[in-house]
C-alpha cells in the first residue's frame, strides 16, 4: 500500500512543463479576466437574492466577507504554488508533489465532479435568463424543450442549456487564445453592466430595508457563507492555466489575487445595493437584480441587466469547461486517466478529444437532470480543494525549502492552518446529504484508483 502515497518530484513536474505541448499565449490581463469571468456570473445575478431571502437577510454582505476571507487565505496558497510550480492541474498537481498520489487522485476526482456539475448548473441558470430575455421580444421556447425532467414543468430536456454548453465547447476546442478573446469581451460587458446597476441602484436605496440586518442570526450568516462559496468557485481556474501563461512565475500570483479582490468588492457592492433597494423577503427569484430595477421603475435598465446576465453566465461556462479539461489533461498525462484524454490536437494545440468529451457529458447532465439536489456538491468540492491546498503549502515549505517562489504565503504554518480550519468549519454547515453524496463519490473514486489508476500511473 505504500506506493499509493508515492509523490511526483518537483523536478519531474517542471520537466513536463518544459516539454509542454500547449500554447503559451495568455497575458496577465487574460488571466485576471479568466478568473473574473468564472467568478462573476450566477453568483452575483442569482445567488445573492436567493441566499438573502432564505438564509441571511441584508447580512449577506457579512457572508460574502467571510467567504472572501476564506478564499483569500486559500488564494495565497494557490499563488505561492503557481509561482513555484507553474504546471497544469492546479490543486491536483500540487497535492501530487506534496501529499502523494492517492490524495492527488481523490482531489482530482472530486474536482472533476465539481466542475462538471458547475458547468451544468450554470448552463441551467443561463437557460432561464436567456428564455426571460427572448420572451421580451415575444419569443418562447416550448416548456417540453426548455426544462429537465423532474422540474414539474413537463419538460423532457433543457435544450438551451445543452446548446450553450456545446457552443462554448466548440470555441474552447479551437484554441485558448480564441477562447480568451471572446471571454475578455464578455467580461468587459459584464463589469460595465454590474457597475451600471450599482450606480443606478444606489439612488433607490432605503436604509430601513437593512433592518433587521441579520434576521436569521449568526447561524444564518455562516450558512450563507458556505452557500455563497458557489459564487466564488472560479479563481482557482487560473491555476489550471499555468502551462499556457506567459511569464507564469510573475503573472500567476498577480492574476489569482487580483481577480479574487475585484470579485469580492463587486459582490459586496451589489449585495449592499440590492438589499437596500428591496426588502430581502422579495428577493427569492431567479433574476433578483433585474427584479430590483423593475420594482423602482427602471424597466429599460432591467432589460440591459438581463443581457449582461446572459453574457456574464456565458463566460462562467467557458472558464469551467477550460478548467475541467486542463485538470483531466494533467491527470491523463500522469497515467491516472486514459491517455487519450491527454492527446493534443496538432492544429489547435488543445486537448481536443478531452474538450468534446467534457462538453457532451456536461450537456447531458444539464439537459436531463434536475440539479437542485446536487448544487451543494459543488461547494463541497471547492471547500475540499481549498483545505488540501492549505495543508499542501505547509508540506511544501517543510519538505522543499529549496523551492523559490515569486510570492510566498506569510506566517506559515499559521495562516494556511487557519485557512484549512475555516474551510472545514464552513463545510460542516452544509446539509448532511451533501456529505453522504461526497463520501459515496470519493469511495467510487478510490475503487477507480485501486483498479485502474494505480496500475497505469507513470510512477508505477
Amino acid at each position: 500500500m505504500n506506493n499509493v502515497f508515492r509523490k511526483k518530484s518537483i523536478s519531474d513536474l517542471m520537466a513536463n512543463s518544459r516539454k509542454n505541448e500547449l500554447n503559451r499565449s495568455l497575458s496577465l490581463l487574460d488571466l485576471i479576466f479568466l478568473g473574473v469571468g468564472c467568478v462573476i456570473g450566477t453568483g452575483i445575478f442569482v445567488v445573492t437574492g436567493v441566499v438573502a431571502a432564505e438564509s441571511t437577510g441584508p447580512s449577506i454582505v457579512i457572508s460574502f466577507i467571510i467567504a472572501g476571507i476564506a478564499c483569500a487565505l486559500a488564494a495565497f496558497c494557490y499563488a505561492e504554488f503557481s509561482s513555484a510550480v507553474p504546471v497544469s492541474g492546479s490543486v491536483y498537481t500540487y497535492t501530487y508533489a506534496t501529499l502523494g498520489e492517492l490524495f492527488a487522485f481523490l482531489i482530482g476526482w472530486d474536482l472533476m465532479l465539481e466542475y462538471v456539475l458547475a458547468i451544468a448548473a450554470v448552463a441551467t441558470g443561463w437557460s432561464a435568463y436567456f428564455q426571460s430575455l427572448i420572451s421580451g421580444f415575444g419569443l418562447h421556447i416550448p416548456e417540453i424543450l426548455s426544462s429537465a425532467p423532474g422540474t414539474n414543468k413537463g419538460g423532457i430536456m433543457n435544450l438551451p442549456a445543452m446548446l450553450i454548453i456545446l457552443l462554448i465547447t466548440a470555441l474552447v476546442s479551437r484554441g485558448v487564445k480564441e477562447s480568451t478573446r471572446f471571454n475578455n469581451v464578455m467580461v468587459f460587458v459584464k463589469l460595465a453592466i454590474i457597475l451600471l446597476f450599482i450606480v443606478v441602484g444606489i439612488g433607490y436605496v432605503q436604509p430601513e430595508n437593512w433592518t433587521p440586518f441579520a434576521p436569521f442570526g449568526f447561524d444564518g450568516i455562516v450558512t450563507g457563507a458556505a452557500t455563497v462559496f458557489f459564487a466564488y468557485i472560479g479563481f482557482d481556474v487560473i491555476a489550471t492555466a499555468s502551462e499556457e501563461v506567459k511569464s507564469p512565475k510573475r503573472n500567476m500570483p498577480i492574476g489569482i489575487i487580483s481577480s479574487l479582490l475585484i470579485c469580492t468588492v463587486l459582490y459586496i457592492g451589489v449585495s449592499l445595493v440590492l438589499t437596500g433597494m428591496v426588502p430581502y423577503q422579495q428577493l427569492n427569484v431567479g433574476d433578483p437584480v433585474a427584479l430590483a430595477l423593475r420594482l423602482v421603475g427602471q424597466d429599460s435598465i432591467a432589460g440591459i441587466i438581463s443581457v449582461g446576465a446572459v453574457a456574464g453566465i456565458t463566460t462562467v461556462i467557458l472558464a469551467l469547461i477550460y478548467a475541467q479539461v486542463r485538470l483531466t489533461y494533467a491527470m491523463s498525462r500522469d497515467g491516472l486517466l486514459p491517455k487519450k484524454m491527454a492527446t493534443v490536437h496538432k492544429k489547435y494545440k488543445t486537448p481536443f478529444f478531452n474538450t468534446w468529451l467534457t462538453g457532451f457529458v456536461a450537456a447531458g447532465i444539464a439537459g436531463f437532470v434536475d440539479l437542485t439536489t446536487l448544487a451543494h456538491l459543488v461547494n463541497m468540492g471547492t471547500l475540499a480543494a481549498f483545505t488540501l491546498i492549505s495543508i499542501a503549502i505547509i508540506v511544501l515549505r517543510k519538505k522543499h525549502p529549496e523551492i523559490k517562489a515569486t510570492f510566498r504565503v506569510p506566517f506559515v504554518p499559521v495562516l494556511p492552518a487557519i485557512s484549512a480550519l475555516l474551510c472545514i468549519y464552513l463545510s460542516l454547515s452544509l446539509p448532511g446529504m451533501t456529505w453522504v453524496a461526497f463520501v459515496i463519490w470519493l469511495a467510487f473514486g478510490f475503487m477507480v484508483y485501486m483498479v485502474y489508476s494505480r496500475k497505469h500511473s507513470n510512477l508505477n
